[in-house]
């Protein structure tokens, strides 16, 4: 991978899987206190566009979503395919 894009490539993932992490707990004390939800569309997002280790990290912390399939299965198979990514774009 060319230098010059390693830099902006960390921060960006590091963003995403952050912001993927707090949604996750945002979506979690709203669950608690009844409030309005964050839609399921709006948690798998970030973690579809890199941020698949902060929604797992997420999940275990907080112990969300953890009884629906499609998170149990999807965000550990996006991990999956994002990290076989970042590994062929490291070999390259």
């Amino acid at each position: 991978m060319a230098q010059w894009l390693r830099q902006p490539l960390g921060l960006y993932l590091l963003a995403v899987n952050l912001a993927a992490f707090m949604l996750m707990g945002a979506d979690k004390r709203r669950a608690r206190r009844g409030a309005w939800r964050i839609s399921e569309k709006a948690l798998f997002l970030p973690a579809a566009l890199g941020g698949a280790f902060g929604g797992v990290l997420g999940m275990r912390v907080f112990h969300h979503k953890t009884r629906h399939w499609y998170f149990r299965l999807g965000f550990p198979l996006l991990l999956f395919v994002q990290l076989l990514g970042l590994g062929w774009l490291a070999l390259r």
